[in-house]
């Protein structure tokens, strides 16, 4: 009966000293699944600053879409993702703005144009939760840089996992317009008009 009752208390002992690492475990991951990730610094745009290419990028986002026979909704993530591909050049992200499914604004995402440094990426979420954009959700994604760059890529990653099943894929985004400066322009530029459009659009 003693060697039952000993045993017994051992096994306790273990039961709770193997929950504890559990539990600190567990709050250790918990802990890391939030990255302190640097924001990129804001900048401004005035008379001085020649404008050499720019883009106005689209990217089709979906914050749900449907299935069985479309009587359900299958909510999603979205995290706009962009990378400045070149090597030794910074972009200055002028705007990024979140439309719905008819076409109307939803959110403006930036206050003030930002600088993203050669190689850097930025990114911008938009919650499971967060039904606003629709099915037909999109940003619209406007960059210029003072000198000819690689293009950076611009694209939007969906996920979303329910009853131990998850779907997630890539939308890549599609340049809608572009801008470049004319040769024999110099050091002239563009019109400084046309650099406020580009901010305030």
């Amino acid at each position: 009966m003693k060697l039952n009752f000993y045993i017994a208390i051992a096994v306790m002992g273990l039961v709770s000293l193997a929950s504890c690492k559990s539990s600190e475990i567990a709050q250790q991951s918990k802990t890391n699944t939030t990255l302190a990730i640097p924001s990129p610094k804001t900048v401004t745009l005035d008379k001085n600053f020649q404008i050499a290419t720019g883009q106005t990028t689209y990217v089709p986002v979906y914050s749900h879409i449907y299935h069985d026979n479309k009587k359900a909704i299958f909510n999603l993530a979205v995290t706009l993702s962009i990378r400045n591909t070149d090597l030794t050049n910074p972009i200055i992200i002028t705007s990024i703005r979140y439309y719905d499914s008819n076409g109307k604004l939803v959110k403006q995402y930036l206050k003030q144009p930002i600088q993203l440094d050669a190689l850097a990426s930025t990114d911008f979420f938009v919650d499971r939760d967060d039904k606003s954009g629709g099915l037909g959700a999109n940003f619209i994604v406007e960059w210029v840089a003072q000198t000819e760059i690689s293009e950076p890529i611009v694209q939007a990653v969906m996920i979303g996992t329910d009853f131990q099943q998850g779907i997630s894929w890539i939308s890549p985004g599609k340049v809608i317009k572009s801008q470049k400066r004319e040769q024999g322009a110099g050091s002239r530029g563009v019109s400084q008009p046309a650099i406020k459009s580009l901010v305030d659009s």
